[in-house]
């Protein structure tokens, strides 16, 4: 009896493996279709391998629920020897996945249940869910329902219609501020709202007007000093006479003239 029972074992083992190798290859060959034709890899033909995959875990529970498969829940893998040195028939037994069998490793390959993480996790869910009343899970039902409708609804609508509709917000909706634009025109062309105070730092007595004149701030005309009496300078008025044995020398007036003209306009000094 109990060789009849191993050998009915070790025959849904066999079966199970072999069931497990197909949708292993399915997998591996639907991984390499997205990996490296998704180009030419068209929607139907996703779908036929979600389907491939589907009816194959359904062939296996069937598998698992015949009458003639023996329990395996009632059949306790123990490890016999573990050793953090490696083992080439496991090697080639799991295609090269795992080549020890360690204290390590032992524990996540022969685990019957979930991690405790995600037995905590779901012992949350279900308090949560079982917290919930039948009236709440209606609304929230109904909420969902009506979200997964406009999300179908806006899906299902031509791309011209959305695209029209995208135009129309873009064309309505304000590309600048008023208020920035008036007082960016009010500063350029009546210089509201700049600053009016000297820059910092001290400037010589003697060269405060050559200083100001390199500054940037607004230029006179040249003065030129001619030998006649009737020569009048770049700034309209009459020059005195040269005197003799001083060619060449600016009378005083006008250099006071030039000072305190060159002071007055610049903006600084308004």
């Amino acid at each position: 009896m109990q060789q009849r029972e191993e050998k009915q074992l070790e025959a849904s083992v066999e079966s199970l493996i072999s069931r497990v190798a197909h949708v292993k290859n399915a997998l591996h060959s639907f991984i390499y279709k997205l990996e490296n034709e998704y180009e030419r890899l068209t929607w139907p033909s996703v779908l036929d391998n979600f389907a491939l995959l589907s009816g194959q875990l359904n062939t296996i529970n069937k598998l698992l629920r015949n009458e003639k498969t023996p329990s395996f829940r009632n059949q306790v893998i123990i490890p016999l020897l573990l050793s953090p040195d490696r083992d080439e028939d496991l090697a080639k037994l799991t295609e090269q996945r795992v080549p020890v069998f360690s204290h390590e490793i032992v524990p996540d390959y022969l685990r019957t249940k979930p991690d405790p993480e995600v037995e905590e996790q779901e012992k949350q869910l279900s308090t949560e869910a079982a917290r919930i009343g039948p009236e709440v899970a209606q609304k929230q039902i109904q909420t969902l329902n009506k979200l997964c409708s406009n999300v179908l609804e806006k899906l299902s609508n031509p791309r011209e219609d959305r695209e029209a509709e995208n135009a129309a917000q873009r064309q309505n909706k304000p590309f600048f501020n008023p208020t920035d634009t008036n007082a960016l025109v009010a500063a350029v062309a009546f210089g509201k709202g700049l600053s009016k105070c000297r820059p910092p730092g001290p400037v010589a007595q003697g060269h405060q007007g050559q200083g100001q004149m390199m500054s940037g701030g607004p230029t006179l005309q040249q003065v030129t000093i001619g030998g006649g009496s009737g020569q009048q300078a770049g700034m309209g008025g009459p020059v005195a006479p040269q005197q003799q044995g001083q060619p060449g020398k600016m009378p005083s007036s006008i250099k006071t003239n030039i000072k305190s003209a060159s002071g007055s306009m610049h903006p600084y000094n308004r």
